[in-house]
């Protein structure tokens, strides 16, 4: 049996990881780290379920088109409350993108999770992301 320590380290992976394939484009991977019936929930749309989920992240990255200059995800502040097999998690995003003056913060916000544990690996189960910093 895994201690506290260990399912946390292990949740804080499946932020990490979800940052790192949604900046590379890998969004059925991303969708991936969701329950079959996980809800990602945007300021530009809700999707419930690995498909749609992928298909949302997909449509607003096409949707920003060229314009929109290549950005990483970081995530801070991360607060893991466990329950078993489920956990709460908040944290803090930013996106640190390129521009003409240099690096600058294109948006960020806050993260509010919920996750279960199914067959050994943590899983999102619902994904609010606040917006609250934005150009």
């Amino acid at each position: 049996m895994a201690s506290a320590l260990e399912e946390k380290e292990a949740i804080r992976e499946v932020l990490a990881e979800y940052c790192f394939r949604l900046d590379d484009g890998r969004f059925a991977e991303m969708a991936g780290l969701f329950t079959e019936n996980g809800t990602w929930d945007t300021a530009f749309g809700r999707a419930t379920g690995r498909a749609i989920i992928a298909e949302l992240a997909r449509s607003l990255r096409e949707r920003a088109g060229d314009q929109r200059p290549r950005g990483i995800h970081l995530v801070t502040n991360i607060a893991i409350t466990l329950d078993g097999a489920s956990a709460r998690v908040r944290s803090n995003w930013t996106v640190v993108q390129n521009s003409a003056e240099g690096p600058k913060i294109g948006s960020g916000g806050a993260y509010l999770d919920e996750l279960v544990k199914e067959g050994g690996q943590w899983l999102f189960r619902y994904r609010k992301i606040d917006r609250f910093i934005a150009p």
